[in-house]
């Protein structure tokens, strides 16, 4: 196994998704995610992308994000909203609850930390 690896679209076959039903606050979201990393501990890195729609969120786990492309408002319970685009980066940590909502199509890259 080599111990460079590249996080592309190429490398691997998305899987599809969506919001549980009992999440879901509006639209109809539709989750591709390209995990190209995957290591004991829980250790995740790869690729996810949305189309436009609202659902609420919780993070037992610890995530960074860089947003590639699109716009997203994730807003915490009781707390502020953040608009998101591409370009920015940011952390949610293991707690946060809120809503993520996609108003244009939203890829990001991602490292999981369960």
């Amino acid at each position: 196994m080599a111990a460079f690896l590249s996080v592309d679209t190429k490398s691997v076959e998305p899987e599809s998704g969506a919001p549980a039903p009992d999440r879901l606050i509006s639209g109809d979201p539709k989750f591709r995610t390209w995990n190209v990393e995957e290591r004991e501990g829980g250790l995740y890195a790869g690729i996810w992308e949305s189309t436009p729609g609202k659902w609420r969120i919780v993070y037992d786990e610890w995530e960074f994000c860089h947003i590639m492309s699109g716009i997203s408002v994730i807003a915490e319970d009781g707390g502020q909203a953040h608009t998101v685009k591409a370009g920015d980066s940011f952390v949610l940590r293991p707690g946060f609850k809120g809503s993520w909502e996609v108003l244009e199509t939203t890829r990001k890259e991602y490292v999981i930390k369960l």
